[in-house]
């Protein structure tokens, strides 16, 4: 067949071994996504990582984003609605709260359909996240207290 080719003193396999790896390898934000929660305050989102760019909008208390990219103070996020925009870093906090998706969505009093119903949910209700980890259910609390499981695929921010 053909020679081994040597590319800069290594051979073309070797060469190309750490680049495929790399797209082999499992890596932390291909699997989960960063988001944070919006201060107490609000959060002025912009066209640009500036100040002096345009203000989109102004996002609520409570509001999950979806961080994007990080640039010096800023990040670029993205909301339920898929609308990307930048925002100061310092106005998002670790605290985690997940937007329900689906309207009429139920919330059970255990990571099962035939759980009893808590409550059911509107479109746009803001729940906090309580625990993650069950790969279909998310394990919430309302403000009003009730906590209890819903189908991950019913809310948004995780």
């Amino acid at each position: 067949m053909f020679p081994p080719r040597s590319f800069a003193g290594t051979s073309l396999a070797a060469a190309l071994a750490l680049p495929l790896a790399l797209l082999a390898a499992p890596s932390a934000s291909a699997s989960a996504f960063d988001f944070r929660t919006v201060g107490a305050n609000g959060a002025i989102l912009y066209d640009t990582p500036s100040a002096t760019g345009a203000k989109r909008y102004i996002a609520p208390s409570g509001m999950p984003l979806q961080v994007m990219l990080a640039y010096g103070e800023w990040v670029k996020v993205r909301d339920m609605n898929g609308d990307v925009a930048w925002t100061q870093a310092r106005s998002l906090v670790a605290r985690r709260n997940v937007l329900v998706r689906t309207p009429g969505a139920r919330v059970h009093a255990g990571p099962d359909d035939g759980a009893a119903v808590l409550m059911t949910a509107d479109k746009g209700v803001l729940l906090e996240l309580v625990d993650p980890t069950a790969p279909a259910w998310a394990r919430v609390r309302h403000r009003d207290g009730i906590v209890g499981y819903i189908k991950v695929s019913d809310i948004w921010g995780l």
